[in-house]
Protein backbone atom coordinates (compact mmCIF):
# COMPACT_ATOMS: atom_id res chain seq x y z
CA UNK A 1 0.00 0.00 0.00
CA UNK A 2 1.62 3.90 -0.60
CA UNK A 3 2.78 5.59 1.95
CA UNK A 4 1.13 8.80 2.59
CA UNK A 5 3.94 11.67 2.67
CA UNK A 6 2.96 14.44 5.58
CA UNK A 7 1.68 17.58 3.31
CA UNK A 8 1.40 21.09 4.61
CA UNK A 9 -1.39 22.86 2.41
CA UNK A 10 -0.35 26.58 2.69
CA UNK A 11 -2.89 29.25 2.35
CA UNK A 12 -2.59 33.12 2.41
CA UNK A 13 -6.09 34.90 2.34
CA UNK A 14 -6.69 38.61 2.37
CA UNK A 15 -9.97 39.57 2.56
CA UNK A 16 -11.44 36.14 1.44
CA UNK A 17 -14.53 35.34 2.81
CA UNK A 18 -16.26 34.64 -0.04
CA UNK A 19 -14.07 32.16 -0.99
CA UNK A 20 -11.95 30.65 1.56
CA UNK A 21 -14.56 28.90 2.86
CA UNK A 22 -14.86 26.89 -0.21
CA UNK A 23 -11.39 26.19 -0.88
CA UNK A 24 -10.91 24.41 3.20
CA UNK A 25 -14.27 23.04 2.48
CA UNK A 26 -12.24 20.93 -0.81
CA UNK A 27 -9.41 20.28 1.27
CA UNK A 28 -11.10 18.43 4.10
CA UNK A 29 -12.69 16.42 1.88
CA UNK A 30 -10.17 15.21 0.48
CA UNK A 31 -9.67 11.26 0.51
CA UNK A 32 -5.77 11.57 1.80
CA UNK A 33 -5.70 11.90 5.33
CA UNK A 34 -1.67 12.82 6.29
CA UNK A 35 -1.88 16.81 5.52
CA UNK A 36 -2.35 19.62 7.57
CA UNK A 37 -3.65 23.30 6.46
CA UNK A 38 -1.97 26.39 7.62
CA UNK A 39 -3.56 29.92 6.54
CA UNK A 40 -1.90 32.72 7.07
CA UNK A 41 -4.33 35.76 6.86
CA UNK A 42 -3.03 39.04 5.50
CA UNK A 43 -4.67 41.57 7.34
CA UNK A 44 -8.12 40.43 6.39
CA UNK A 45 -11.35 43.01 7.43
CA UNK A 46 -13.73 41.13 6.41
CA UNK A 47 -15.48 37.72 8.06
CA UNK A 48 -12.87 35.66 6.59
CA UNK A 49 -11.32 35.01 10.25
CA UNK A 50 -14.62 33.86 11.55
CA UNK A 51 -14.89 31.58 8.66
CA UNK A 52 -11.67 30.18 9.10
CA UNK A 53 -11.79 29.20 12.00
CA UNK A 54 -14.56 27.04 11.80
CA UNK A 55 -12.06 24.61 10.33
CA UNK A 56 -9.35 22.36 12.24
CA UNK A 57 -6.55 24.21 10.00
CA UNK A 58 -3.51 26.55 11.52
CA UNK A 59 -4.48 29.59 11.56
CA UNK A 60 -1.50 33.15 11.27
CA UNK A 61 -2.75 36.04 11.69
CA UNK A 62 -0.24 38.71 10.13
CA UNK A 63 -0.15 42.25 11.99
CA UNK A 64 -1.40 44.54 8.66
CA UNK A 65 -1.64 44.05 5.32
CA UNK A 66 1.96 42.72 4.59
CA UNK A 67 1.31 40.78 1.01
CA UNK A 68 0.89 37.51 -0.70
CA UNK A 69 4.62 36.37 -0.36
CA UNK A 70 5.38 37.18 3.40
CA UNK A 71 1.85 35.35 4.21
CA UNK A 72 3.26 32.32 1.87
CA UNK A 73 6.82 32.35 3.34
CA UNK A 74 5.03 32.69 6.76
CA UNK A 75 3.03 29.53 6.37
CA UNK A 76 5.66 27.84 5.12
CA UNK A 77 8.28 28.78 8.03
CA UNK A 78 5.28 27.32 10.11
CA UNK A 79 4.62 24.39 8.50
CA UNK A 80 5.07 21.01 9.75
CA UNK A 81 5.03 18.64 6.47
CA UNK A 82 8.06 17.31 4.88
CA UNK A 83 6.31 18.53 1.55
CA UNK A 84 4.59 21.97 1.24
CA UNK A 85 1.67 23.00 -0.95
CA UNK A 86 0.38 26.57 -1.83
CA UNK A 87 -2.47 27.40 -3.02
CA UNK A 88 -4.46 30.10 -3.15
CA UNK A 89 -7.92 31.03 -1.15
CA UNK A 90 -9.72 31.10 -4.00
CA UNK A 91 -8.61 27.57 -5.73
CA UNK A 92 -10.17 24.78 -4.37
CA UNK A 93 -8.58 21.72 -5.02
CA UNK A 94 -10.07 18.37 -6.18
CA UNK A 95 -10.97 15.67 -4.43
CA UNK A 96 -8.04 13.37 -5.75
CA UNK A 97 -5.59 16.29 -5.69
CA UNK A 98 -3.55 15.60 -2.23
CA UNK A 99 -3.26 11.94 -3.74
CA UNK A 100 -2.03 12.65 -6.87
CA UNK A 101 0.41 14.62 -5.28
CA UNK A 102 1.27 12.02 -3.31
CA UNK A 103 2.10 9.72 -6.19
CA UNK A 104 3.87 12.14 -8.05
CA UNK A 105 6.62 12.53 -5.51
CA UNK A 106 7.11 8.91 -5.82
CA UNK A 107 8.70 9.23 -8.83
CA UNK A 108 10.71 12.76 -8.34
CA UNK A 109 13.66 13.26 -5.83
CA UNK A 110 13.36 16.26 -3.51
CA UNK A 111 15.08 18.73 -5.92
CA UNK A 112 12.10 18.94 -7.90
CA UNK A 113 9.42 21.95 -8.09
CA UNK A 114 6.17 20.40 -8.88
CA UNK A 115 3.28 21.97 -10.44
CA UNK A 116 -0.10 21.89 -11.19
CA UNK A 117 -2.97 23.95 -12.60
CA UNK A 118 -6.39 24.91 -13.01
CA UNK A 119 -9.03 22.68 -14.15
CA UNK A 120 -10.88 23.27 -17.05
CA UNK A 121 -14.02 23.14 -14.68
CA UNK A 122 -14.04 26.20 -12.87
CA UNK A 123 -16.03 26.33 -9.48
CA UNK A 124 -18.30 28.70 -10.95
CA UNK A 125 -20.19 28.61 -14.16
CA UNK A 126 -20.14 31.29 -16.66
CA UNK A 127 -18.42 32.02 -20.50
CA UNK A 128 -15.16 34.24 -18.84
CA UNK A 129 -14.62 32.09 -15.81
CA UNK A 130 -14.14 28.73 -18.15
CA UNK A 131 -12.46 30.79 -20.87
CA UNK A 132 -9.89 31.86 -18.18
CA UNK A 133 -9.17 28.49 -17.23
CA UNK A 134 -8.74 26.73 -20.03
CA UNK A 135 -6.79 29.30 -21.60
CA UNK A 136 -4.15 29.19 -17.96
CA UNK A 137 -4.67 25.41 -18.44
CA UNK A 138 -3.73 25.25 -21.59
CA UNK A 139 -0.65 27.59 -21.76
CA UNK A 140 0.82 26.22 -18.24
CA UNK A 141 0.67 22.54 -19.46
CA UNK A 142 1.65 22.52 -23.11
CA UNK A 143 5.46 21.56 -22.07
CA UNK A 144 5.12 19.42 -18.50
CA UNK A 145 9.14 18.74 -18.57
CA UNK A 146 10.29 22.27 -19.12
CA UNK A 147 8.09 24.85 -18.05
CA UNK A 148 9.01 28.43 -17.52
CA UNK A 149 7.43 29.15 -13.73
CA UNK A 150 5.84 27.14 -11.46
CA UNK A 151 2.12 29.50 -10.62
CA UNK A 152 1.71 29.47 -6.49
CA UNK A 153 -2.19 28.78 -7.11
CA UNK A 154 -0.63 24.90 -7.18
CA UNK A 155 3.32 24.23 -6.28
CA UNK A 156 4.43 21.84 -4.53
CA UNK A 157 8.00 21.33 -3.55
CA UNK A 158 9.45 19.92 0.04
CA UNK A 159 10.40 22.03 3.17
CA UNK A 160 13.78 21.37 3.01
CA UNK A 161 13.89 23.08 -0.68
CA UNK A 162 11.99 26.51 -0.08
CA UNK A 163 13.85 26.76 3.29
CA UNK A 164 17.06 26.54 1.04
CA UNK A 165 15.51 28.71 -1.47
CA UNK A 166 14.87 32.04 0.61
CA UNK A 167 11.08 32.29 -0.35
CA UNK A 168 9.09 34.43 -2.23
CA UNK A 169 10.29 37.95 -2.53
CA UNK A 170 8.56 40.40 -0.46
CA UNK A 171 9.53 43.38 -1.67
CA UNK A 172 8.21 42.91 -5.22
CA UNK A 173 5.12 43.71 -7.06
CA UNK A 174 1.65 42.68 -5.94
CA UNK A 175 1.32 39.55 -8.32
CA UNK A 176 3.61 37.31 -10.55
CA UNK A 177 6.08 37.02 -7.51
CA UNK A 178 5.70 33.19 -8.30
CA UNK A 179 7.39 33.83 -11.59
CA UNK A 180 10.24 35.49 -10.18
CA UNK A 181 10.33 32.47 -7.55
CA UNK A 182 10.17 29.83 -10.17
CA UNK A 183 13.23 31.06 -12.26
CA UNK A 184 15.36 31.87 -8.76
CA UNK A 185 14.67 28.30 -8.08
CA UNK A 186 16.32 27.34 -11.92
CA UNK A 187 18.75 29.53 -11.40
CA UNK A 188 19.47 27.39 -8.29
CA UNK A 189 19.94 24.13 -10.09
CA UNK A 190 16.21 22.96 -9.19
CA UNK A 191 14.31 21.27 -11.46
CA UNK A 192 11.01 22.52 -12.50
CA UNK A 193 7.69 20.19 -13.83
CA UNK A 194 4.03 20.09 -13.99
CA UNK A 195 1.68 17.36 -13.45
CA UNK A 196 -1.55 18.48 -15.38
CA UNK A 197 -3.09 16.07 -13.11
CA UNK A 198 -2.63 18.11 -10.07
CA UNK A 199 -5.67 20.40 -10.27
CA UNK A 200 -7.62 23.20 -8.51
CA UNK A 201 -10.91 24.83 -9.69
CA UNK A 202 -10.53 28.60 -9.67
CA UNK A 203 -13.21 30.56 -8.45
CA UNK A 204 -12.73 33.74 -10.57
CA UNK A 205 -16.27 35.44 -10.65
CA UNK A 206 -15.37 36.85 -13.99
CA UNK A 207 -17.45 38.70 -16.81
CA UNK A 208 -16.54 40.98 -19.33
CA UNK A 209 -15.40 43.71 -17.15
CA UNK A 210 -13.44 41.57 -14.78
CA UNK A 211 -12.13 39.63 -17.22
CA UNK A 212 -10.90 43.09 -19.32
CA UNK A 213 -9.70 44.26 -16.33
CA UNK A 214 -7.49 41.01 -15.32
CA UNK A 215 -5.62 41.00 -18.27
CA UNK A 216 -4.43 44.53 -18.20
CA UNK A 217 -3.76 44.07 -14.65
CA UNK A 218 -1.34 41.34 -15.18
CA UNK A 219 0.20 42.22 -18.59
CA UNK A 220 1.17 45.66 -16.97
CA UNK A 221 2.94 43.73 -14.10
CA UNK A 222 4.18 40.96 -16.59
CA UNK A 223 5.88 43.25 -18.75
CA UNK A 224 7.55 45.36 -16.01
CA UNK A 225 9.54 42.13 -15.19
CA UNK A 226 9.86 40.75 -18.37
CA UNK A 227 11.72 44.21 -19.06
CA UNK A 228 13.87 44.10 -16.05
CA UNK A 229 14.84 40.52 -16.74
CA UNK A 230 15.12 40.98 -20.17
CA UNK A 231 13.01 38.54 -21.29
CA UNK A 232 10.24 39.45 -22.72
CA UNK A 233 10.19 37.95 -26.23
CA UNK A 234 10.34 34.32 -23.99
CA UNK A 235 7.59 31.75 -24.05
CA UNK A 236 7.00 31.42 -20.72
CA UNK A 237 3.58 29.78 -19.84
CA UNK A 238 0.22 32.40 -19.70
CA UNK A 239 3.17 35.27 -21.70
CA UNK A 240 2.85 32.42 -24.45
CA UNK A 241 4.29 33.48 -28.08
CA UNK A 242 1.09 32.84 -29.47
CA UNK A 243 -0.69 35.40 -26.95
CA UNK A 244 2.22 37.91 -28.14
CA UNK A 245 1.46 36.76 -31.93
CA UNK A 246 -2.42 37.89 -31.31
CA UNK A 247 -1.44 41.19 -29.78
CA UNK A 248 0.42 42.04 -32.59
CA UNK A 249 -1.64 40.80 -35.21
CA UNK A 250 -4.89 42.85 -33.14
CA UNK A 251 -2.88 46.58 -33.10
CA UNK A 252 -1.61 45.64 -36.88
CA UNK A 253 -5.15 44.69 -38.17
CA UNK A 254 -6.66 47.91 -36.89
CA UNK A 255 -3.67 49.71 -38.31
CA UNK A 256 -4.62 48.61 -41.58
CA UNK A 257 -8.88 48.82 -41.11
CA UNK A 258 -8.31 52.28 -40.54
CA UNK A 259 -5.81 52.85 -43.30
CA UNK A 260 -8.37 51.32 -45.61
CA UNK A 261 -11.27 53.23 -44.37
CA UNK A 262 -8.85 56.49 -45.00
CA UNK A 263 -8.27 55.48 -48.31
CA UNK A 264 -10.40 52.72 -49.44
CA UNK A 265 -7.58 50.74 -51.15
CA UNK A 266 -8.38 47.06 -50.69
CA UNK A 267 -4.88 45.29 -50.38
CA UNK A 268 -5.53 46.90 -46.81
CA UNK A 269 -8.08 44.99 -46.36
CA UNK A 270 -6.45 41.48 -47.59
CA UNK A 271 -3.86 42.30 -45.64
CA UNK A 272 -6.06 42.32 -42.29
CA UNK A 273 -7.87 39.33 -43.26
CA UNK A 274 -4.28 37.80 -44.12
CA UNK A 275 -2.93 38.46 -40.80
CA UNK A 276 -5.96 36.99 -38.85
CA UNK A 277 -5.76 33.52 -40.89
CA UNK A 278 -1.79 33.84 -39.90
CA UNK A 279 -3.27 34.15 -36.28
CA UNK A 280 -5.39 31.82 -36.49
CA UNK A 281 -2.90 28.91 -37.45
CA UNK A 282 -0.42 30.04 -34.50
CA UNK A 283 -3.14 29.42 -32.03
CA UNK A 284 -4.66 26.49 -33.68
CA UNK A 285 -3.81 24.24 -30.34
CA UNK A 286 -5.60 27.00 -28.09
CA UNK A 287 -8.40 26.41 -29.98
CA UNK A 288 -8.48 22.74 -29.97
CA UNK A 289 -8.15 23.14 -26.32
CA UNK A 290 -11.88 25.62 -26.26
CA UNK A 291 -13.37 23.17 -28.31
CA UNK A 292 -12.45 19.97 -26.34
CA UNK A 293 -13.59 21.67 -22.69
CA UNK A 294 -17.01 23.33 -24.27
CA UNK A 295 -17.81 22.52 -27.77
CA UNK A 296 -18.03 24.09 -30.82
CA UNK A 297 -20.29 26.66 -29.46
CA UNK A 298 -17.59 27.75 -26.85
CA UNK A 299 -14.74 27.35 -28.92
CA UNK A 300 -16.27 30.04 -31.18
CA UNK A 301 -16.91 32.49 -29.10
CA UNK A 302 -13.68 31.91 -27.00
CA UNK A 303 -11.88 32.15 -29.73
CA UNK A 304 -13.21 35.61 -31.09
CA UNK A 305 -12.95 36.80 -27.66
CA UNK A 306 -9.32 35.67 -27.50
CA UNK A 307 -8.38 36.79 -30.54
CA UNK A 308 -10.46 40.45 -30.18
CA UNK A 309 -10.86 42.17 -27.01
CA UNK A 310 -8.75 40.03 -24.89
CA UNK A 311 -5.74 40.27 -26.95
CA UNK A 312 -6.25 43.98 -27.30
CA UNK A 313 -6.52 44.33 -23.74
CA UNK A 314 -3.61 42.40 -23.02
CA UNK A 315 -2.04 45.04 -25.57
CA UNK A 316 -3.01 48.05 -23.47
CA UNK A 317 -1.63 46.36 -20.02
CA UNK A 318 1.80 46.05 -21.92
CA UNK A 319 1.96 49.40 -23.39
CA UNK A 320 1.14 50.60 -19.31
CA UNK A 321 3.77 48.10 -18.20
CA UNK A 322 6.92 49.67 -20.54
CA UNK A 323 5.75 52.99 -19.64
CA UNK A 324 5.65 52.58 -16.26
CA UNK A 325 8.70 50.85 -16.28
CA UNK A 326 10.10 53.59 -18.12
CA UNK A 327 9.24 56.05 -15.95
CA UNK A 328 10.37 53.90 -12.81
CA UNK A 329 13.30 53.23 -14.49
CA UNK A 330 13.23 49.50 -14.21
CA UNK A 331 12.16 49.93 -10.24
CA UNK A 332 9.70 46.58 -9.94
CA UNK A 333 9.21 47.05 -5.73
Amino acid sequence: MESERFISVVIPNLNGASTIGKTLEAVFASGYRNFEVVVVDDGSDDDSIEIIKRYPCRLIQLNGHQGTSKARNTGALNSRGDYIFFIDADCPPKEDTLSIINRTLNSHGKEVVIGGTYSCEPYDRGFFNKFQAVFVNYFETRRPERPDYIAAHAMVMSRETFIKSGGFPERFMPIIEDVEFSHRLKRQGLRLIMNPEIEVRHIFNFNLLKSIRNAIRKTRYWSMYSLRNRDAFRDSGTASTELKTSVAVIFLSLMLLCLWLLTHKPPFLYATVILQFLNLLVNAGLFRAFYRAGGLGFCVMASLYYITLYSLSVGIGSIMGVVRYLLRRGRIY
